[in-house]
């Protein structure tokens, strides 16, 4: 009796989905990620045991249940840990100390790591799946070409009789596969009890193995205590500043209606571009909350950040980068000025996060033309504060200055009326920017980069304000944790028609977890250029001012 043969239609079908599913098995098991995990580098890799495993070299392991579906879990192999590590020990961990934050980073906001890891994961198991099918693809081409069309069709015809076995032996191999990516021992870490330590937070129900688990309980006390106190105090931070934010709106609203104000007159009609202003996160991701609340409730057009949104610039602070832009709402335009405690590593995840990073050129953001580039200069904790371009800080900012008024046009009466003219200077030090605003083709700066709240002020023929950290940070202490200064936004607003900033006004939490939102203040007329302007450089205009109040440090 001779065996049916499925249609052809049905043949391809199947060979090209068994071939579908190999690649797609392919990309997921061989899926990895080099980020970082807490205040260490790490890679993170697939595998189909169903459990997260946090390998920690002679330290053992931390695990806990997959966020994975159906039966894959997470590796991380946690690098930067000694292998020649022979005991743990008191002094083993105070070496450690000074990883507390970046510990804390992890705990703080889990759901943002979790994301990145996804991410990265599926893209890199995409290019492994693309490639496997290039591979398949290309390769079965090539035996095609060397079989020839008479053993081909005789190749076919036994293959078709045995359709069924060749798909249940792709199916085989699938499961096999998968089933040799799995973590050693998953039997023998799921006996384990889970660890109290770790209840209440990310991690709880994880089960320790190794040298670890006879000291976690001792030592990771401190750790857990500082995250309680830091959601504890964000979360109530987060209530007061909602809370004064509701309550200025709607003082605002009031004497508006007092006034009698008509929508024409209203001045928070739509003729107006508002902006929400950080700087100086400095890895705080404490903040993101509130950041992410005040955004929604202001519904800003344009956010601007002032730079130094990372400590030291490494690729493990990525995770705060992205902590910061999942706090802007969506369509809404973030602009960057990196500062002397960013990195080149951290403009590439700003600009992976789709933020508008500035590198010297001018750009046009909702009708505003903003110039602005990172700053020329790079600070890291414990290795000072270097030169990172080829360029001083006086020379970028005569570098901007040119750009400015080579856009500003001709100067005349009260000013540059070039149609092209700069309306926001930012950069991350406040003095990068002296040289165009004395020129006259700046009419506004915005820094940070000083720690503290400057201004606005006028600063040769244009307005200077340097906004404080937003992440509370202060010459000396670190941004993480609770506030250890005051943390301070601004919201700006600008005038399309006459082209200039018309106020501010001031969001600031407090160490004690107290807010407070200040009412709009108008911002200082600028200064005007004089009737005749001689045939000098723009730097050179006569009579202008200067503020020396900010000169280039490492802050």
């Amino acid at each position: 009796m001779s065996r049916s043969k499925p249609p052809r239609w049905l043949r391809w079908t199947l060979a090209g989905a068994a071939a579908a599913l190999l690649c797609l098995m392919f990309g997921i098991t061989t899926a990895k990620a080099d980020l970082s995990l807490g205040p260490h580098e790490a890679t993170y890799a697939i595998t189909a045991d169903d459990e997260l495993v946090a390998d920690l070299g002679p330290l053992g392991t931390v695990v806990t249940d997959s966020p994975l579906p159906l039966t894959l879990g997470v590796r991380i192999t946690v690098h930067e840990i000694p292998a020649d590590l022979a005991a743990v020990d008191a002094a083993s961990f105070d070496a450690l100390a000074g990883d507390l934050d970046g510990y804390l980073q992890f705990f703080d906001t889990p759901q943002q790591t979790v994301r990145t890891v996804a991410t990265a994961l599926v893209w890199d198991a995409l290019r492994g799946a693309a490639l496997a099918a290039v591979v398949l693809v290309g390769g079965a081409y090539g035996i095609r070409l060397l079989l020839g069309a008479a053993r081909r069709r005789e190749l076919g015809r036994a293959m078709a009789a045995r359709t069924w076995e060749i798909t249940a032996s792709a199916v085989v191999v699938v499961l096999v596969a998968a089933t040799a990516t799995a973590s050693a021992g998953p039997e023998e870490r799921a006996a384990l009890p889970a660890s109290p330590v770790f209840a209440g937070t990310a991690l709880e129900g994880a089960r320790i193995t190794g040298r670890l688990a006879g000291v976690i309980d001792t030592y990771s006390g401190q750790l857990v205590d500082t995250y309680q106190a830091n959601e504890v105090f964000y979360a109530g931070a987060r209530e007061k500043l909602m809370a004064a934010w509701d309550a200025r709106v709607a003082e605002q609203d009031a004497a508006r209606a007092e006034d009698g104000a008509t929508a024409s007159a209203d001045p928070d009609a739509p003729d107006y571009v508002t902006f929400l202003v950080v700087s100086d996160l400095h890895c705080n991701t404490g903040m993101t909350p509130l950041i992410r609340d005040l955004a929604e409730s202001l519904a800003p057009d344009v956010m601007l950040n002032a730079g130094d949104t990372t400590i030291n610039g490494t690729s493990v602070e990525s995770v705060c980068v992205d902590s910061f832009a999942s706090a802007v709402p969506d369509g809404v335009p973030f602009v960057v000025a990196d500062g002397n405690h960013d990195s080149r590593l951290t403009t590439a995840t700003e600009l992976a996060n789709r933020q508008v990073v500035l590198d010297g050129e001018v750009v046009e953001v909702e009708g505003v033309r903003i110039l602005g580039d990172r700053d020329p200069l790079e600070t890291r904790i414990g290795g000072g504060t270097v030169i990172a371009r080829e360029e001083t800080p006086a020379q970028a900012g005569e570098r901007l200055r040119d750009t400015a008024c080579e856009a500003a046009g001709e100067p005349g009466l009260g000013g540059y009326t070039g149609e092209d003219r700069v309306d926001l200077l930012m950069i991350h030090q406040p003095a990068v920017g002296d040289a165009a605003l004395e020129s006259g083709c700046v009419p506004f700066q915005l820094s940070g980069h000083m720690h503290k709240r400057i201004g606005p002020e006028v600063v040769g023929y244009g307005v200077r304000y340097v906004n404080a950290s937003t992440g509370g940070a202060s010459k000396g202490n670190t941004s993480v944790g609770p506030l250890r200064d005051t943390s301070q936004m601004t919201v700006l607003r600008f005038d399309p028609e006459r082209r200039r900033f018309v106020d501010w006004q001031l969001v600031e939490v407090t160490p004690e977890g107290e807010a407070a939102v200040s009412e709009r203040q108008a911002i200082p007329p600028t200064v005007p250029l004089p009737a005749e302007v001689p045939d000098e450089a723009p730097g050179d205009v006569p009579g202008a001012g200067s503020t020396p109040s900010s000169s280039p440090s490492g802050n």
